[in-house]
């Protein structure tokens, strides 16, 4: 209950896991059909940069800030153009003063009919994130663990839709109550595509998790990681991944424009690295 993302938002991990998110966003929208975004661990929804917490760290200069300045290639601004559009948006006048999170990115990019749900079971976080989404007839913020809401709220009445769960990983034992939650919830809505986002960092235990994952024999999981510094001297977040369920058949050529061009972007020292695979599925 401790942790509060308002002194991470926007990092380098933000942007890889903000950035996909888009794109899954946007391939959703080939079709006509509504469908629903549940995002398990929602915060509150739209951060301010300018915050004492935010400036305390200053951790989104060396994401978003980044990012936002940086000369683009064709290819890679068009990737990137649903999620650098909302933040724009947000920020009229220049700079960035205004951060959306994932609850609020998905919103931005929102058709009529498109819905989400968004849980948060911080008290304080869950009545900010209710004010931002207050009167708004798309959106359901509920006070619940994340954890509960993958059995509880699958499958949405849509019949399609995008899962995100992004713990916040204070605890022991977060890896593996990522496979357990996604058995479970891939049970309830097998046809759903799931963005699981992790931590990497000095023995996380990466390899043991991806194995974890690939025991569940579910068909398609495509993982993607990016990593900013080395873990060598270093305690803290060096990088993050992505697992993908039941993914785009676009994302991992897309994952392959996007992911060098973060890395030349965000990079921090010279063992910055990326990798897009799957961990099962297409060879």
């Amino acid at each position: 209950m401790n942790y509060r993302h308002i002194y991470h938002a926007g990092n380098f991990a933000d942007v890889l896991k903000h950035a996909v998110l888009a794109r899954l966003v946007r391939y959703m929208q080939n079709k006509d059909k509504a469908f629903r975004v549940l995002d398990t661990h929602a915060g509150i929804g739209l951060y301010d940069l300018s915050s004492e917490e935010a400036q305390k760290t200053g951790e989104w200069r060396d994401g978003i800030g980044r990012v936002i300045e940086a000369k683009l290639e064709p290819q890679v601004a068009n990737l990137l153009e649903p999620y650098l559009s909302a933040v724009r948006e947000l920020n009229p006048e220049g700079g960035i003063r205004l951060y959306p999170g994932s609850p609020k990115l998905s919103r931005m990019l929102f058709r009529p009919q498109d819905r989400l749900s968004a849980m948060e079971l911080h008290p304080e976080d869950f009545v900010r994130l209710h004010r931002v989404f207050e009167g708004d007839h798309h959106v359901r913020v509920t006070e619940l663990d994340g954890w509960l809401a993958l059995g509880a709220h699958l499958p949405p009445k849509e019949k399609r839709g995008i899962v995100l769960v992004d713990p916040p990983f204070e605890e022991e034992g977060e890896y593996d109550r990522l496979i357990d939650g996604l058995e479970k919830a891939w049970r309830r809505f097998p046809g759903g595509t799931y963005c699981l986002w992790y931590p990497l960092k000095k023995d996380a235990p990466i390899r043991a998790f991806h194995e974890g994952l690939q025991a569940l024999e579910i068909p398609k999981m495509l993982c993607a990681e990016l990593t900013v510094k080395s873990d060598r001297h270093e305690t803290g977040l060096t990088g993050s991944g992505l697992i993908v369920v039941n993914p785009p058949f676009t994302l991992k050529d897309e994952l392959h424009a996007l992911l060098p061009a973060l890395k030349d972007i965000l990079t921090q020292d010279r063992f910055a690295s990326h990798r897009a695979f799957w961990l099962r599925g297409e060879a």
